[in-house]
């Protein structure tokens, strides 16, 4: 009975519970007033915004029980773009009529129990019209639980399906319901979004979790009166905010606020009625995409004749680019693109046909297109090719454009997958890649775009590399892993699989970079399935047997998919356990460089690799520069929510100089997204190999079976497999290769074929002739450098979109004219045009016009309110010239015009303002600055001027200063600054001017905001007019006659000759004449004595000093408190050694002192100009009107008897005597001097010693640093000590000489160098530099004599001895070329191979053999066709060539082809032939070594080991069998023979071990 009586209390309590769902009766309309603003802008007032308002009276009409009808009633559309809140809005009333049919005509929805379901509207309504309609159902949405008044729900909405919190409370006193729901925006579980231009960036999820850059809410506000049958709302309120920065809007953000208000008015009988009409389901009250995606935020067009507004801006972007780029050709350009993306295919054609034969149009066109984005686009450029209407240049660079801008969809994609197969495509190689390649970019766009990608997309790439496995095509499977890498699809994981060594068969028959590639494209399928792709990369890892590139390639896919701490550790306990150095030094240094990672995506990683670091350090810190190595650098900043990293990756495997392969990549973090934007690879395996090595091995077969039957002594030999000649590149943007090129023997032939070939001729000639004949060239470039776009709906039903575009015009004017005297005849020679006077005329006018714009706010095609920050850089460089060349007389005049009409040269304008336009009244559009003009008027105003030849020191000082301060402060200002250049009759004006929003809030966005300029400005400088520059310069003879000014040098008091130290020059630069009037003499020779005691006063006080130096060098020794000694401050003396070798006279050997030293030849001629003519006179002048003369003139004299070399630059004004002099004296081939010196700064280069070996020194003194100069020098010397001190390089403060600065390098050694720098207070020195090649001196020096004749080989020389790799030998003990040390049990009278190349060239051999009744060692050398023996007797060493022994006397030994040769050095002899990969063999009696040169590393054997730098796994035998027993290793390399007297034993030994070794 309980139980009864609680049910009927429940089913009561049920019926008279009142329903909160809104309702709206049958036959009734609802009349409502309804308001909504849409507004963008900062959220101060009193700056511009810009937006919309919609009012209207809204009917509610049910028709049915769940079918309703809206329809508005005199509805209004306002603009509004001003200073918020001073002003008002706008009516828009000629789009409000325009739009009056859609927006009057009534719609229907289904509506129940709150809840909106599908919309119907007539066809003729817009999906815009019809998105703000859905903007007022939404209000409606309501879904009210009868049990609950606080709850959250995913809920459908205008803008998707988002979180919404519902609080619901009643107003008793009023009979009210208070209903408040607000959506979290961020929150989604399906938010209408459109994203454009963004397919290759990354969602950072740790970016955005410490900064976001766009945040949205909205909040509803219901006022609802209960009824029995349900809620009639009263009121409804909506408010809306969605924040956006480019950086993290806590620092300051923009805006967009939408506003909705609907109030309840009455009740009427009067019933909706839908137009006669089919009424078409039109989706739900989310938000429809529709014109707007066509739509540039940039402008707004009304476009009424699609193809003739075509016509009309390809004429114009023609017509106004021509003799330069006009400043609005980007914006024409960017207008030419939407006007043929709402364009018919069958009207771009029609344009083609009209425009094809017209190559500007044309051009502009075929710019044009691909830029459209749609496949419209591809079809249109896949049909006009195979029509045969564009060429191979023209279809290639619209193709890859196309690619990378067409919006990824089906038929796209089925475009490309067609032209792959296509015979034409087929043929071309560059056209195929660029199709293959691009099939998988598309594939991997549309991937981003629907995430249920189908794998029949990469189906066709996967038959074509099961085809070109089977046929085996090495390089088509690289083209099809290359297209799989760009499509990251985890469906071509199976096939790539296949190609890797431990997952597919296939993998052992494929080369090393197949199996690299298949590799790196897992890469992208990472990005979708990183765990996946890391437990194939830790296996590839793992694998020790593998090649150690294949497996670091593997850890750089290992660490890009953000390995954990387990997979990092396991790393690091595999490295402590790892034999091969090279993958442990690329491992190590990569864990090490990522512990200093800032970026924070990679936070987690970074923090396990210190954890690794710690255990791995105290064993790996140390391994050498010639392992592998990666390196990783970056810059993030939290607050900016953006940053920077670069990674380079250096992959060995020989320890070689030149690595086989080099990979650099650079990302981009910005407003909370990422993107590897370049990425550039290189693999030079071979290449080093293929041009130090000789070219043309003699092709001797006796040779080679000799040295194979050797070879075949020893057991189980193998031949390591030859290393091609092979280079590659590749090319990444945005993660997808675009380009890439291999480059193999036959490649490099087929260049050199046409270099040297006839076809260079015929094309030189042709080029040749063409320039004789003139030419005019115009050539314009236009690029949609960058479209992105963001567009989300607001709950108005408006789009908000956030975009960013950049286009660029770039254009180049060249004019050019050839006369030549007399005239050529019609079959010339070039070689007649050495005899010929030619006068050549030129103009050249490159300009540059690139626009930015920055848009936020509400884009549709009908109308535009949107905050616009726009960017205008546009350049202009003028140039006109004209030259006149007389080979005979050795004159050239070159002539620089100027150009009439150019006077801005430069201008970059930065500017924000709100704009409000529509469709129909584009007239009224109205621009309003973000920033008022009242505080525009406040902008403070500085102006300078500097009427100087040039800028003075402390101008250009304070120049910079001053715009990190205006940076650092954000501060309005103005200034405009002006050099004039009266010389050269020029002045240049810089404007720059700024007004930002800073002063309201201090952040990076507020600082952007506003205006920023920079003009540059050149016109002519006040005074005489300037008709032309002029440079002349006259060789020979005839030089003397060009001489404007002549300068003498005056006598000077004589330095007593006892004082060993270098005479400095009396007197520099004295102005004087000789055979000019008499009045240039007088005013010469009266400026004669200033400058004579100045520039007396500066070399007297510099050369005068040596002695004074050296003493309180000494005394600053004792006093300081460094770790330097003064034994080592000694031994780093620089002294003189200016003794003159081009005389022989009995003089110099019967002198005391250095009568041929350079203070001789100084004190013989002080100035050349008194003894010899000049050899080269240039004359850079004014010409004025007025024929006064105005510029420089650069004289050059050449003393030959003295090989002295003297340059003096003097300005051609009357009483300007500014000089610069430069002086240089060659003694030897090892010892110079040259001084240049001005005013009282003179700068000293000279050849000496330093103890007893060559150093180099470099002196700048001065008489008085300029005071401004004097706070840069000490910020100068803070950053130099603190850079040492950080690099470990040592620092002494020791009181040097004052005025002063001193570098002096100095020979260390012949691969190393001592580097002193002293400056007025310290001495920082570096000793034993290692460079990467051997300086000519010692026995290097003696080396290089049969190269005197060629330079390069010289050069070649020099840098295989300084990268070659040695291994000697002392006794029985030996060091190989890792430098690893064992004992050598040598069997007597039996050879051992000592070093061979393991290759099938076998280009040496090097055998070692212990003479059983000497007990010394002896070499035997088989290289090219020679057998050389080596070895001691009667305590020298024998040398025989071919069974010949060469007499002591008859060394050096050439051969024939000069890359072989024998030298007897102090304790043995020597055989180089680093060509033949032998850089050295030397034997004494006391020790022996062998170098092979760089690039025989990782290819050589023997007892020496293989010269790869792994010294973990030194010991291998013949048959490539790693063994750790040094006595069997060296037992592994002996060759038995009958007269072996230790032969049985050596090899029951090896025997014996190897049997062990394989039982274990």
């Amino acid at each position: 009975m309980k139980v009864l009586v609680l049910a009927l209390a429940v089913a009561l309590a049920a019926a008279n519970q009142v329903s909160l769902a809104p309702e709206f009766a049958l036959g009734k309309t609802y009349v409502y007033k309804y308001e909504a603003v849409l507004m963008g802008g900062l959220p101060e007032e009193g700056l511009a915004r810009a937006g919309l308002k919609v009012s209207s009276r809204v009917l509610i009409h049910a028709v049915a029980a769940d079918i309703f009808m809206l329809k508005l009633v005199d509805p209004e559309i306002f603009e509004y773009s001003g200073i918020w809140p001073k002003e008002a809005f706008i009516p828009a009333t000629k789009l409000t009529t325009a739009l009056a049919a859609q927006l009057l005509t009534p719609i229907k929805f289904e509506y129940a129990n709150g809840v909106v379901g599908k919309v119907f509207a007539p066809a003729g309504i817009s999906e815009t019209v019809l998105n703000l309609l859905r903007g007022i159902i939404n209000i409606l949405q309501l879904n009210i639980k009868k049990t609950q008044n606080v709850y959250e729900l995913q809920e459908p909405g205008v803008q998707g399906i988002c979180k919404t919190h519902y609080v619901i409370s009643e107003d008793v006193k009023a009979e009210r319901i208070l209903l408040t729901k607000t959506k979290d925006l961020n929150n989604c579980q399906e938010r209408i979004i459109k994203d454009i231009g963004l397919a290759y960036t990354e969602k950072c999820v740790e970016c955005e979790a410490r900064g976001t850059t766009l945040k949205g809410a909205a909040a509803f506000n219901y006022v609802l009166k209960p009824a029995p049958t349900g809620a009639l709302i009263l009121e409804a309120t909506a408010t809306e905010l969605i924040q956006f920065s480019p950086f993290s809007i806590l620092n300051g953000a923009a805006q967009m606020e939408a506003k909705q208000i609907l109030t309840f008015v009455d009740i009427e009988k009067i019933p909706v009625e839908p137009i006669k009409a089919a009424y078409l389901p039109r989706g739900s009250v989310q938000y429809e995409f529709g014109s707007e995606l066509l739509q540039t935020p940039v402008q707004l067009l009304r476009i009424s004749n699609a193809e003739a507004q075509i016509v009309e801006t390809l004429n114009h972007l023609v017509t106004y680019n021509v003799a330069k780029v006009h400043e609005d050709a980007p914006l024409k350009f960017i207008e030419l693109i939407q006007l043929l993306r709402v364009a018919r295919l069958e009207s771009i054609e029609a344009l083609w046909t009209q425009f094809k034969a017209r190559p500007d149009h044309r051009h502009w066109l075929l710019n044009a297109i691909p830029a459209i984005g749609t496949h419209t686009a591809l079809r249109f450029i896949k049909e006009k090719f195979l029509n045969g209407e564009l060429t191979i240049a023209e279809v290639a660079q619209a193709l890859l454009a196309s690619v990378h801008m067409v919006t990824a969809d089906l038929e796209a994609i089925k475009l490309i997958e067609g032209l792959i197969v296509n015979p034409i495509i087929q043929e071309n190689p560059i056209l195929r890649e660029i199709v293959l390649l691009g099939y998988g970019t598309l594939v991997a766009k549309y991937c981003v775009e629907n995430p249920i990608c189908p794998a029949e997309l990469v189906r066709p790439i996967h038959e074509l590399a099961v085809e070109a496995l089977a046929k085996g095509k090495v390089e088509e499977l690289i083209v099809l892993l290359k297209v799989l890498g760009n499509a990251g699809h985890p469906a071509s994981l199976k096939p790539i699989l296949k190609l890797l060594p431990g997952f597919g068969s296939a993998a052992a028959n494929l080369p090393l970079r197949v199996q690299v590639d298949a590799i790196l494209a897992l890469r992208n399928i990472a990005k979708r399935e990183p765990k996946m792709i890391q437990d194939i990369a830790v296996q590839l890892f793992m694998g020790k047997a593998l090649h150690p590139e294949l497996r670091m390639v593997s850890a750089i896919v290992l660490f890009e998919t953000k390995l954990p701490m387990g997979l990092v550790t396991t790393l690091a306990d595999a490295l402590l356990k790892e034999k091969n150095l090279q993958v442990v030094s690329f491992v190590y240094s990569y864990m090490k460089a990522m512990t200093k990672n800032t970026a924070p995506d990679f936070a987690s990683v970074a923090a396990a690799c210190n954890v690794a670091v710690k255990i791995l350090s105290p064993k790996f810190d140390r391994l050498s520069y010639r392992f592998s190595r990666a390196l990783y650098i970056d810059a993030y900043h939290n607050p900016l929510v953006m940053g920077a990293a670069a990674t380079a990756f250096y992959v060995n495997d020989a320890a070689t100089l030149m690595p086989r392969a080099i990979v650099a990549k650079a990302r981009t973090y910005l407003a909370g997204a990422y993107a590897d934007v370049l990425e550039v690879g290189v693999r030079a395996e071979g290449v080093q190999e293929a041009i130090l090595k000789i070219q043309e091995a003699p092709a001797n077969v006796d040779r080679i079976a000799k040295m194979k039957q050797v070879m075949k002594a020893l057991s189980d030999w193998r031949a390591n497999p030859t290393s091609q000649p092979l280079g590659s590149l590749y090319v990444k943007l945005f993660g997808q290769e675009i380009a890439f090129a291999n480059i193999d023997k036959a490649i490099v032939d087929k260049i050199i074929e046409m270099a040297t070939g006839p076809a260079l001729h015929s094309y030189g000639r042709k080029a040749l002739e063409t320039l004789l004949a003139g030419f005019a060239l115009h050539y314009a470039k236009p690029m949609l450098v960058a479209e992105v776009r963001r567009i989300i709906p607001t709950a108005v039903g408006l789009p908000m979109e956030l975009s960013f575009y950049t286009a660029a015009v770039a254009a180049a004017t060249v004019e050019f004219q050839a006369i030549v005297t007399p005239t050529l005849p019609e079959n010339f020679q070039a070689a007649q045009l050495l005899k010929s006077d030619i006068d050549i005329r030129a103009a050249i006018a490159p300009s540059v016009s690139m626009h930015t714009y920055a848009v936020m706010g509400v884009n549709t095609a009908l109308i535009q309110a949107v905050l616009v920050s726009r960017a205008r850089v546009h350049t202009i460089v003028p140039g006109k010239i004209e030259a006149r060349i007389d080979m005979i007389k050795g004159n050239f005049k070159l002539q620089l015009l100027p150009v009439q009409g150019i006077d801005k040269i430069a201008s970059a304008i930065v500017e924000t303002y709100a704009v409000a336009r529509n469709v129909e009244d584009l007239a009224a559009a109205k621009i309003t600055p973000m920033i008022p003009a009242k505080a525009a008027d406040q902008v403070s105003r500085e102006e300078s001027m500097v009427d100087d030849v040039s800028v003075s020191s402390e101008f250009i000082s304070q120049l910079p200063r001053k715009l990190v301060k205006i940076l650092k402060i954000p501060k309005d200002f103005e200034k405009k600054m002006c050099v004039a250049i009266e010389t050269f009759g020029i002045k240049a004006c810089a404007e720059i001017e700024s007004q930002n929003a800073a002063s309201i809030k201090d952040c990076p966005l507020y600082a952007i905001i506003g205006k920023h300029a920079i003009l540059v400005d050149v016109a002519p400088a006040a005074g005489p007019v300037v008709e032309k520059i002029e440079i002349e310069i006259q060789l020979g003879e005839k030089a003397a006659e060009k001489i404007l000014k002549v300068i003498n040098m005056s006598e000077e008091e004589e330095t007593p000759v006892d004082k060993n130290i270098l005479m400095k020059l009396k007197k520099i630069l004295v102005p004087g004449l000789k055979n000019r009037t008499a009045s240039s003499s007088s005013s010469s020779s009266r400026s004669s004595a200033s400058l004579s005691s100045s520039s007396s006063k500066a070399l007297s006080g510099s050369s005068s000093s040596s002695s004074s130096s050296s003493r309180s060098s000494r005394q600053s020794i004792i006093s300081s408190s460094s770790s330097m000694s003064k034994q080592k401050l000694s031994e780093m003396k620089f002294t003189k050694n200016h003794i003159h070798q081009h005389a022989l006279s009995t003089a110099r050997a019967n002198s005391k002192s250095s009568a041929y030293s350079i203070e001789a030849i100084y004190n013989k001629a002080k100035y050349l100009a008194n003894a010899i003519t000049p050899a080269v006179i240039v004359l850079i002048r004014a010409v004025r009107v007025d024929h006064k003369v105005q510029g420089y003139q650069i004289a050059a004299y050449f003393d030959k008897a003295s090989a002295r070399l003297q340059v003096i630059v003097a300005n051609l004004a009357e009483n300007d005597h500014y000089r610069i002099c430069a002086d240089g004296v060659l003694l030897s081939n090892h010892k110079l001097m040259a001084k240049i010196a001005w005013d009282e700064t003179e700068i000293t280069a000279e050849t000496g010693l330093v103890g007893k070996q060559p150093a180099f020194r470099l002196k700048l003194t001065w008489d008085k640093l300029p005071k401004n100069m004097q706070r840069y020098a000490k910020d100068l010397s803070e950053y130099i000590t603190r850079i040492a001190r950080e690099a470990g390089i040592s620092l002494a403060k020791v009181k040097n000489e004052r005025n002063q600065l001193k570098l002096t390098v100095a020979v260390a050694s012949e691969s190393s160098l001592n580097i002193i720098l002293k400056t007025p207070k310290k001495t920082i020195y570096k000793l034993g530099v290692g460079i990467p090649i051997s300086l000519p001196v010692g026995e290097t020096a003696v080396e290089l004599e049969p190269y005197q004749k060629n330079w390069a080989d010289k050069i070649m020389y020099l840098l295989t001895k300084a990268q070659a790799a040695e291994c000697s030998m002392t006794k029985d003990t030996v060091i190989t070329f890792n430098s690893r040390t064992y004992k050598n049990e040598m069997p007597h009278s039996c050879y051992q191979v000592l070093a061979q190349d393991c290759t099938p060239e076998l280009k040496f051999l090097v055998l070692l053999k212990r003479d059983q009744s000497q007990e010394q060692n002896e070499i035997n050398v088989k290289i090219a066709n020679l057998d050389v023996d080596m070895y001691p007797r009667d305590n020298a060493i024998v040398v025989k060539v071919n069974g010949v022994e060469i007499p002591m006397d008859s060394l050096p030994y050439q051969h024939p082809t000069g890359t072989i040769q024998i030298r007897q050095t102090d304790e043995g002899i020597a055989l180089h032939a680093p060509t033949h990969g032998l850089q050295e063999v030397f034997l004494s009696l006391n020790a022996l070594k062998v170098k092979v040169v760089d690039w025989m590393r990782g290819q050589t054997c023997g007892l020496c080991g293989k010269a790869d730098g792994e010294i973990r796994q030194e010991y291998r035998t013949p048959n490539e069998r790693l063994i750790k027993n040094a006595t069997s290793y060296a037992h592994s390399w002996v060759l038995p023979g009958k007269s072996c007297r230790d032969a049985s034993v050596s090899t029951r030994r090896a025997l014996t071990y190897r049997k062990r070794q394989r039982l274990t």
